[in-house]
C-alpha cells in the first residue's frame, strides 16, 4: 500500500503543526490553574481571555459570549435543555429538522419523553435544503426555539440560516445553529444571520479534540448546564482545558486567516472529483445541493453495492472515507439523513462521504476516482441485483 489519502475531514482534522506549537507550553510550562489568584495562574487566565477574543472575531461576536466545552455535541444538548428550562414559561415547542446532527436530535428526544417538549421535525427537500416558507408556517404562540444546523455533516448542504434568522427575529423566537461543519469553513456573522446561540467544535478544523464552544449572545437567558464552580461566568463548572482553548483559538485565527484560499482550492478538486465519478460511473447520484453545499464535501450514492464494502475496498487501497457520521458509523441503519432527502433504503445503503482538506491534491483525487471506478465495477459484478437489472435493460 502507498500513502494515505485522508478523505474523512467531516470526522475529524489533522491537528495543525501552529496549532500544537501554541498548546505545548500549556502542559508543562503555564500549567497554573486560572481560577487561582497567584501571578503565574494569571498567565493560563490570559490565555483563555485571548482565544475567547480569537474565536469571537471570526464570528462578529463579543468575548464574553463564547463560552468554552468539551466538543459540539455538549454544546448542542446545552443550548437545547438550557434554553426549554430557561423559556419553558412561555412555551414548550421546539423547531429542527428530519438531518440534524444525533446531538440535535436524541437532545429533542430526551425533552419530549421526559420533559414534556413538542418538537416539530421539518422535512427538506431532495437536495436536503429546508424550506424557510415551511417552518414559518411551523411557528406558533408556544415556539420558543428554532435550531437549525448551518451545514450539514454527511451531505453538505449549507441551510438557508439567514433567511431563517430573519424569521426567528421577526417573531421574537430564540435561533440556535449547529455550526460544527460550517465554522471556519465558510464566513459566519451572528449579527448579519440573526444567530442567538452557535455551537462548534475545535478538531473539525485543525483544532484539538475535546474542545468547543457556545455561542450565547447577550441578553439570552440561559441557565447554567454544569454546576460546582465559577468557570466561565458561573455557566459551565469545571477548571478550564488551558491547552485545548489555546489550541481552539490558534485554529480559529488559522481558519479565518486561509478561509479564501482553503475554499477556493477544496471546491475546484471538490467539483472535480464529482464530475468524475457522475460522469465515469454509470448509476450513481450526488446528495446534497449541488452549488450550496460546503466546499470540501463529496456525498454519493453508488447503487447495487453497499457503502462497507466500498470503505473496506477503498481501505485497502490506503483511502480513508465514511458512509457518513463518524458519531453513527457503527449503526446498520441507513443514514437517516439519506433516507430524509428521499433516497430508497439500498441506494442509501451503497452511499460514501469523501471530504477534502487543504492538503488534498490533484493526485489525490484521481486516484480515488479510479480505484472507485474499479471497486464499483467489481462489486458490482458479484451483485445479483445488477445482473438482475443488467438482463431487464437488455431486453
Amino acid at each position: 500500500m502507498g500513502k494515505m489519502i485522508y478523505l474523512d475531514n467531516a470526522a475529524t482534522t489533522k491537528t495543525a503543526p501552529e496549532v500544537v506549537q501554541a498548546m505545548l507550553p500549556y502542559f508543562s510550562e503555564y500549567y497554573g490553574n486560572p481560577s487561582s489568584v497567584y501571578d503565574f495562574a494569571g498567565k493560563s487566565k490570559a490565555a483563555i481571555a485571548e482565544a475567547r477574543g480569537q474565536i469571537a472575531d471570526v464570528l462578529g461576536a463579543k468575548k464574553e459570549e463564547i463560552y468554552f466545552t468539551a466538543g459540539g455535541s455538549e454544546a448542542d444538548n446545552w443550548a437545547l435543555k438550557a434554553a426549554f428550562e430557561a423559556y419553558s414559561s412561555r412555551g414548550n415547542h421546539i423547531i429542527t429538522t428530519k438531518i440534524e446532527h444525533h446531538a440535535i436530535l436524541h437532545t429533542c428526544e430526551y425533552l419530549e419523553k421526559q420533559r414534556g417538549a413538542r418538537i416539530t421535525y421539518l422535512d427538506v427537500d431532495e437536495n436536503g435544503l429546508v424550506r424557510p416558507e415551511e417552518l414559518e408556517k411551523a411557528i406558533t404562540p408556544e415556539t420558543i426555539l428554532i435550531s437549525v444546523m448551518f451545514a450539514n455533516n454527511e451531505i453538505g448542504t449549507i441551510e438557508p440560516v439567514k433567511e431563517i434568522g430573519r424569521i426567528a427575529r421577526k417573531h421574537g423566537i430564540l435561533f440556535h445553529t449547529d455550526a460544527v461543519q460550517a465554522f471556519g469553513q465558510v464566513p459566519i456573522g451572528v449579527d448579519e444571520y440573526n444567530i442567538d446561540m452557535l455551537s462548534s467544535s475545535a478538531h473539525k478544523i485543525n483544532g484539538p479534540k475535546g474542545i468547543g464552544f457556545l455561542y450565547i449572545r447577550k441578553g439570552v437567558k440561559i441557565r447554567s448546564f454544569v454546576h460546582g464552580g465559577a468557570q466561565e461566568r458561573k455557566r459551565r463548572a469545571g477548571t478550564e482545558n488551558v491547552p485545548g482553548i489555546v489550541g481552539y483559538g490558534a485554529a480559529a485565527r488559522r481558519a479565518a486567516e486561509t478561509m479564501e484560499e482553503r475554499a477556493e482550492k477544496e471546491t475546484r478538486l471538490r467539483d472535480h472529483l464529482i464530475a468524475r465519478l457522475c460522469g465515469e460511473i454509470p448509476y450513481v447520484r450526488l446528495n446534497g445541493d449541488p452549488a450550496k453545499r460546503l466546499p470540501n464535501n463529496v456525498n454519493v450514492s453508488f447503487q447495487f453495492v453497499e457503502g462497507e464494502s466500498l470503505l473496506l475496498m477503498l481501505d485497502s487501497f490506503g483511502v480513508c472515507a465514511s458512509s457518513g457520521s463518524a458519531c453513527t458509523s457503527g449503526s446498520l441503519d441507513p443514514s437517516h439523513v439519506l433516507l430524509a432527502i428521499g433516497l430508497p433504503h439500498e441506494t442509501a445503503h451503497g452511499s460514501v462521504r469523501l471530504t477534502l482538506s487543504e492538503e488534498t491534491t490533484l493526485e489525490d483525487v484521481d486516484f480515488v476516482a479510479d480505484r472507485l471506478k474499479e471497486i464499483v465495477q467489481n462489486l458490482r459484478n458479484m451483485s445479483p441485483l445488477y445482473e438482475d437489472f443488467m438482463k431487464k435493460k437488455k431486453k
